[in-house]
């Protein structure tokens, strides 16, 4: 099967080129990068610092004078550029990256038209952008996490604490008690007659009912010792033949 062919387009005025190995990086699980673009006044010295990066990346710069003082002429020429991409049938998805609620009705209007739209910001993204794109991935959280040492992937954890009072940027990211509350009504709700359900299947309607859900965002690296650390199943492992891994599922105990 061929891999889906993904248009990323950033908002410069918007995120910082520190995030340009992130965003490629994530992307790139998920399909080939067949269009990079990226948007902003290139005559602002504010911008200087990404010059240097879009020749590493091979990425185009899009030219965008600001037309009147407060108004981001930016946002209208990444609108423009989504759409007509979108119908040149050249791209099977979207990355906006920006943290801008003005990309809102843009990542709803792609998902209208059968388009995998991932978006990309930090943490102050408003709610409204996020929920309109099929996965969203938090910059700022990812590149802090590649700055710590990985929590173990086969040694259990002790139970994840709920979250306290977020401060005000934090918000908007979905919680560690509402994620906890929703792996507990889809193991209920979609589990086998003798209770257990796969990981995988946990993680994909995670993902569907929270586009922002990353166990990245908790310090973990991976679904299983995220669940682990929960201390509410019991897990199994079927294996091959040879040993190998074949499914990991888990059992409210």
């Amino acid at each position: 099967m061929p891999d889906n062919r993904f248009a990323v387009l950033i908002d410069a005025d918007n995120i910082s080129d520190k995030y340009i190995q992130i965003i490629m990086d994530e992307v790139s699980n998920d399909g080939v990068i067949t269009c990079k673009r990226i948007y902003g006044d290139w005559t602002q010295p504010n911008l200087a610092s990404w010059k240097p990066i879009l020749l590493d990346y091979s990425i185009i710069p899009i030219q965008q004078y600001s037309y009147t003082t407060g108004k981001n002429a930016t946002d209208s020429a990444m609108i423009i550029d989504a759409m007509d991409l979108l119908y040149s049938q050249r791209v099977d998805g979207f990355c906006i990256v920006s943290s801008d609620s003005d990309f809102t009705r843009l990542a709803a209007r792609l998902r209208e038209s059968g388009m995998l739209v991932i978006g990309m910001g930090e943490k102050k993204t408003p709610k409204a952008f996020i929920a309109a794109c099929n996965r969203f991935k938090y910059l700022d959280i990812l590149a802090t996490a590649d700055q710590k040492p990985q929590k173990s992937e086969t040694k259990p954890k002790k139970a994840a604490k709920p979250d306290p009072a977020p401060k005000e940027k934090e918000q908007e990211m979905t919680s560690l008690t509402t994620i906890k509350k929703a792996i507990l009504t889809i193991s209920r709700e979609n589990s086998d007659e003798d209770g257990w359900i796969s990981v995988g299947a946990i993680g994909n309607l995670l993902g569907k009912r929270y586009p922002d859900f990353d166990v990245r965002n908790f310090g973990f690296p991976k679904l299983t010792p995220f669940l682990e650390s929960l201390d509410l199943f019991d897990i199994k492992t079927s294996r091959n033949r040879d040993g190998s891994a074949k499914m990991i599922s888990v059992k409210l105990k």
